[in-house]
């Protein structure tokens, strides 16, 4: 499908991206445009205005600070992958990286970009929920942070802009496991996790409607043992509904899948601790 018109804008800045955000209706964000630019071929998205902020060098960038890792919304899926900060306090962020698509989606793809994807189950958002991690955005108010797993159900609102991701508390008993449509690399079910001294929190995506925070399967594993039987059982005691089946997949067999999937990240998590 040939793409419809619309036009095209490359800012100097962030201020001068969300003036062209706020000021025009159906304006949308280009960034690596691993996931825009397809659906607008497709005619799956429409945008009257791209404004394109691959430019913004603020929005690029790892660092380390009193309160944790502040990853910019530009950093590419393959420099988040192998950042030695996030490595080493983020490895389940690095870790998701890694699982994304294949090496030209890792080198064209961003952080903001994978966290903000509609109707998508992407690897990013569980990672980050599972780190406690907060999503920086901009808007004509100023900036402003919301969690990462507010904004997994909510998404960024019209005229605001992804900016950083902000890790708390980095440390290195995270970890990430996935299966993946073998046509799409999509998650048919990923699952993160981070051990903290209060217990492990978990997350699940791809077998359930979106990025989910398990707080009942923490609960229930909450003062370990964290082995596959136990794992297992907690999982078993969740909702059926709360799985939902495709692409020949039952809810049974996603819970079991999140299950299975959620033992061996605790597993690795625990080794990293």
């Amino acid at each position: 499908m040939i793409l419809t018109e619309f036009d095209y804008v490359r800012p100097v800045g962030l201020d001068e991206a969300l003036t062209l955000l706020s000021g025009t209706p159906g304006a949308r964000v280009l960034a690596g445009g691993q996931s825009l630019l397809p659906d607008l071929r497709t005619g799956a998205e429409r945008a009257r205005l791209l404004v394109d902020i691959r430019r913004l060098e603020e929005l690029r960038g790892i660092a380390r600070g009193p309160g944790g890792l502040r990853i910019g919304a530009l950093t590419t899926l393959a420099e988040l992958s192998a950042d030695p900060l996030v490595l080493a306090g983020a490895p389940e962020l690095a870790a998701a990286a890694r699982a994304n698509g294949d090496p030209q989606v890792r080198n064209l793809g961003t952080v903001g970009g994978n966290l903000a994807a509609d109707g998508r189950a992407t690897d990013l958002p569980v990672a980050a929920i599972a780190a406690d991690a907060l999503v920086e955005l901009a808007g004509p108010g100023g900036l402003s942070t919301v969690t990462a797993e507010e904004f997994a159900a909510s998404g960024a609102s019209a005229g605001t802009v992804v900016t950083a991701l902000l890790v708390p508390g980095a440390g290195r008993a995270g970890a990430f496991e996935k299966t993946a449509d073998r046509a799409t690399r999509y998650p048919v079910c990923a699952t993160a996790v981070r051990v903290t001294p209060d217990g492990p929190r978990i997350a699940v995506t791809g077998a359930t409607a979106r990025p989910l925070r398990l707080r009942g399967v923490e609960d229930r594993l909450r003062g370990g043992p964290y082995t596959t039987d136990a794992v297992l059982a907690a999982f078993r005691a969740e909702p059926r509904e709360l799985f939902v089946p495709g692409r020949g997949t039952s809810a049974e067999y996603l819970g079991h899948l999140a299950g299975v999937l959620t033992a061996r990240a605790l597993a690795r998590a625990q080794a990293l601790a």
